[in-house]
């Protein structure tokens, strides 16, 4: 495993004992694997039992600062590659649920990927962070052309004051998804998702385990 995590860029939390299952995360633009939002949300994936990677996207490994560039397709090739590998890895220990998902860029690939997969990879739910649903100040310029492909449970984490779509925005735009969806509201946050009263790495795992049907998962979520 050691050798793939390298060529990915991949940075491994491991459980106490055998994982649950297995999350592979990624970062948006402009950011890495270090995320401290990344560090924070696979820690708790770890600490409820899961093997959780963070990884660098394709662009990212190339060069160590710096935005994307024309770099889309070979970034959506470095998440259906993350995806394969983490089947791989929970095959090995004799199966489980696969979760894939980022923040941002990161996240909007990876959905584009699980939906032009059309379940080739056994995802058992896709966990976005502060999608970026439009351009700020954008509206009409929307990102869901996909979102009618996406058959998997789907859980956006999501700031309400997030200028890259609004709550009401993101809400109608999750209609789209055929499966079922959830929204976490995490109040006064941005883009960051950066809070001092709420727990959001602990509330977007417990809405994922929820919506893949893998756990109760508490309480806190807005269901659309």
């Amino acid at each position: 495993m050691n050798d793939h995590l390298d060529a990915m860029a991949g940075v491994a939390h491991a459980p106490a004992n055998r994982p649950v299952g297995v999350v592979v995360l990624t970062h948006g633009a402009g950011g890495s694997r270090e995320s401290p939002l990344l560090i924070a949300i696979c820690e708790q994936w770890a600490a409820r039992g899961w093997l959780a990677i963070r990884y660098n996207l394709p662009y990212r490994r190339r060069r160590a600062t710096g935005p994307p560039s024309g770099s889309a397709a070979a970034d959506q090739a470095g998440i259906v590659a993350a995806i394969t590998l983490a089947c791989s890895i929970i095959d090995s220990f004799g199966g489980g649920p696969v979760i894939a998902g980022g923040h941002s860029y990161g996240g909007r690939l990876t959905s584009m990927a699980v939906a032009e997969a059309d379940g080739q990879h056994d995802i058992t739910t896709l966990t976005l962070f502060s999608y970026p649903l439009h351009p700020p100040g954008k509206p009409d310029r929307l990102r869901t052309e996909h979102f009618g492909a996406i058959t998997v449970p789907t859980v956006f984490t999501h700031g309400t004051a997030d200028p890259f779509g609004s709550i009401a925005e993101l809400r109608g735009a999750a209609r789209l998804i055929t499966a079922p969806t959830e929204i976490v509201e995490i109040t006064g946050a941005r883009h960051d998702l950066a809070s001092k009263t709420l727990d959001v790495p602990a509330l977007a795992v417990d809405a994922a385990l929820r919506r893949g049907g893998l756990g109760d998962g508490g309480s806190g979520t807005v269901e659309i």
